[in-house]
């Protein structure tokens, strides 16, 4: 069987400071969606042909300090972010300040739908409003790719952002259809309990995310660290038992983990 090609793809973990510990958003798939459905996830998605479009260069924050590769998977983390939790990561072209949650529910209404169908495209979106997409807070995070005996595969490239403070961030209610900010104890606990699904990715990326205790400590360690790819490797054990081996130098909890414990293992 031929191995399946990776798709692109960009996800943002959204960071608080809670009342007592640092918190992170997260959406429940749609049941029907065909990746990941009904799990918890953070915002994301593939990247589409028009997050390279070379004229959004003129439109983002910093774009001369990334490649063309860079920008477009931190075109799609900004695009999907505010298709599927209606968060835009954006400044008024010139400003300091992120569009505040009034500009926001004006670009929502005349935009998001039409962005969503596909027949608006972000480089459309940024000139009509005249926005810079802020690249500059994107702070890389990690770098995941599914095991090539995956039917679905994904490149995937997870960035941490602060939360913007005046804009609430909500499921859309197509691609996903609920949400939540949690603690990391707190979705570890949902996990473990079968309250929630996390798949391995995404849970193993929450137990990174608690080794800091806040928004600041957290972007300053993602900012220190180097990011290895994780490209889990598949062995077999004497009993049979498939198991995936991380990079023992990529920074998780978990270097082995057996691939279908309850199918919770699949990326």
């Amino acid at each position: 069987m031929a191995t399946a090609q990776t798709r692109l793809s960009a996800t943002i973990l959204l960071l608080r400071d809670g009342l007592e510990q640092l918190e992170v958003f997260m959406v429940e798939r749609h049941h029907k969606i065909d990746f990941a459905e009904g799990a918890l996830v953070f915002p994301g998605g593939k990247v589409e042909t028009s997050d390279s479009a070379p004229e959004l260069a003129d439109f983002c924050r910093d774009a001369e300090s990334s490649s063309a590769d860079d920008r477009t998977l931190r075109v799609a983390a900004i695009r999907e972010t505010f298709e599927e939790c209606g968060v835009l990561l954006a400044r008024p072209r010139g400003e300091d300040r992120l569009v505040d949650g009034a500009r926001l529910q004006s670009i929502s209404n005349n935009h998001l739908t039409a962005l969503k169908n596909h027949d608006l495209k972000m480089a459309a979106l940024v000139r009509a409003e005249n926005l810079e997409l802020a690249f500059d807070l994107l702070v890389p995070f990690a770098h995941w790719i599914t095991p090539e005996f995956m039917p679905k595969r994904f490149d995937t490239h997870f960035f941490l952002v602060a939360a913007p403070s005046d804009q609430l961030a909500i499921h859309d209610g197509y691609e996903s259809v609920d949400s939540l900010w949690t603690t990391i104890p707190r979705a570890i606990e949902l996990e473990k309990s079968g309250q929630r699904t996390i798949i391995f990715p995404t849970l193993e990326n929450i137990k990174k995310l608690g080794r800091s205790q806040s928004v600041g400590e957290a972007l300053d360690n993602a900012r220190q660290d180097t990011i290895v790819t994780v490209l889990p490797k598949i062995t077999k054990q004497e009993d049979g038992t498939m198991m995936m081996e991380l990079p023992e130098d990529a920074g998780y909890e978990t270097i082995r983990a057996p691939v279908f414990p309850g199918g919770k293992t699949q990326s």
